[in-house]
């Protein structure tokens, strides 16, 4: 990750193969040919630069875009609906991340942690991973143009909706699973996965966002130890600090399941060293609504002993697939965007930023000038910040198309759950009751026959000990605009509480 920006200053090897050998003979005697040649007066002369040779490279700056909406909010920055204005793709919506270099030199994990995140960013091309268009900066600001997230964050939907059924949970956990295997692949941990982080394009599809606390080149037998993430859904052995490496991942996973299900994450509590010992001690209860394919996950995911846990081993992601809670999945399908989503964002226009929080929206969108002078040395870590997407450039000339927007992370500045390291937050006591909806009837490819639907007697749970209680809001509305038909009735429990400071207020 150091070398993100590193520009290779090494002087060619000396060593040369045979075959480059014959090519340069090959070169020199053309060379030789051609001395003899004489140009004529007419002749067009003119000078070989990087301005006469690359012409089809599109400069980007802060005046291609105008301003329209601000979607979000951190301690370095802000993150705009924007419109391009000039260049390739006139016309279209973007969101665009804007960031104050004053305010990441100060840290050396911040700088680290914004140079991973544009540097992952190019790298990393996959269906459920949102895409970078543009990197720019300015001598004070760094600029990331993502593409725009019409569906906005599943953490709204989940608030709104109180919890997922199985069917709707199993779709959004495959998608999201794909997305942290193709990570792991790479060698990258993501280690942020939380309903905030996974936004949703204009079809309903996930994309997972904000890749700053991501870690590259961790690979088998490779752990790091850096204290990172959001405490409701770090896994143990970061809370340790005992090393950790992709496994903590498949941790969230199951705590980010457990939230869509019961509608809390499985270990809360009031103050942030009592949701650490409820992490690190406490048993899982499971509500016994759940199916015996969904408690099975859940266990075996929220395994505190990560070389055990599923997704642990060399194959990764291939044992998550083969769980039989995914058994309807075709990932093939689900890969290919064949499977309609369980929600499809209602969207009037181009611009529409009805699934973002108002809170923002509503104010006027200005990307503030910034004084602060940074020296030479501390410009000299943004070496290399530019990109333009290899998509960009193939279709510099063709007419632009219509594609529904998507939107880059938001950060609220002082959230509990905004991630830091470590994180600092204070947590208010006390739940609250999650909306109460009808029961509906619905079929879907994605949920087990009727006869599949166990319920057990009692709460299972895990090896410690815990007064942790176990409930859940009923079960959620059709959304409106959905194509999947009606849901399978599923039993809740009334008395459903999700902590205060994991609540938006919508």
């Amino acid at each position: 990750m150091a070398g993100v920006f590193d520009i290779d200053l090494d002087p060619p090897e000396d060593n040369v193969s045979d075959e480059e050998l014959s090519d340069g003979a090959k070169i020199n005697e053309y060379i030789d040919q051609c001395s003899g040649f004489e140009f004529m007066e007419d002749c067009e002369k003119f000078e070989i630069s990087e301005d006469s040779v690359n012409q089809g490279t599109e400069k980007i700056r802060p005046e291609c875009f105008e301003l329209l909406r601000v979607l979000g909010k951190g301690g370095y920055g802000k993150v705009f609906q924007v419109r391009k204005v000039a260049g390739a793709a006139s016309g279209k919506i973007f969101a665009m991340k804007v960031l104050k270099k004053a305010m990441i030199v100060r840290n050396a994990k911040d700088t680290a942690h914004t140079k991973a995140e544009r540097s992952i960013l190019e790298e990393v091309k996959h269906p459920f991973i949102v895409d970078l268009i543009y990197a720019f900066q300015t001598g004070e600001k760094l600029y990331l143009i993502l593409e725009y997230l019409s569906g906005g964050e599943l953490f709204m939907q989940l608030e709104r909706e109180g919890i997922f059924l199985e069917d709707t949970a199993c779709f959004y956990l495959a998608e999201i699973s794909l997305a942290l295997g193709h990570l792991h692949q790479k060698g990258i941990i993501y280690r942020d996965l939380k309903p905030e982080n996974i936004m949703l394009n204009y079809n309903g599809h996930v994309k997972l966002t904000d890749f700053g606390l991501c870690k590259e080149s961790i690979h088998d037998g490779t752990v790091t130890h850096t204290f990172c993430g959001t405490i409701e859904y770090m896994a143990p052995e970061i809370l340790t600090r005992s090393g950790h490496n992709r496994a903590v991942d498949w941790w969230s996973l199951g705590a980010l399941m457990y939230d869509m299900l019961t509608g809390a994450p499985p270990f809360t509590a009031e103050n942030r060293k009592k949701t650490i010992d409820k992490i690190l001690k406490c048993k899982l209860n499971l509500p016994p609504y759940l199916t015996q394919e969904a408690r099975d996950l859940l266990k075996k995911l929220l395994k505190r002993n990560a070389s055990v846990r599923i997704g642990a081993s060399p194959r990764d992601v291939l044992d998550i697939q083969r769980h039989s809670f995914f058994r309807h999945i075709n990932w093939d399908d689900l890969l290919a965007f064949k499977i309609d989503p369980p929600f499809k964002p209602f969207l009037q226009s181009a611009d529409d930023v009805s699934q973002f929080d108002s809170k923002f929206t509503s104010q006027t969108p200005v990307d503030s000038p910034d004084d602060t002078k940074l020296s030479e040395s501390d410009n000299q870590v943004f070496l290399g910040f530019t990109y333009i997407a290899p998509s960009v450039l193939e279709n510099i000339k063709e007419k632009f198309t219509f594609e529904p927007k998507s939107r880059s992370p938001r950060k609220v500045l002082g959230s509990p759950r905004t991630p830091v390291s470590p994180l600092k937050a204070e947590v208010e006591d006390g739940w609250s009751r999650g909306p109460l909806f009808p029961e509906v009837t619905t079929s879907s490819s994605l949920l087990p026959p009727t006869g599949a639907l166990k319920q057990a007697s009692n709460v299972e749970q895990m090896d410690m000990s815990s007064n942790m209680e176990a409930s859940a809001p009923l079960p959620i509305k059709k959304p409106l605009g959905s194509n999947t038909g009606s849901f399978m009735k599923q039993p809740h429990p009334v008395g459903g509480r999700r902590p205060k400071h994991l609540k938006m207020k919508l």
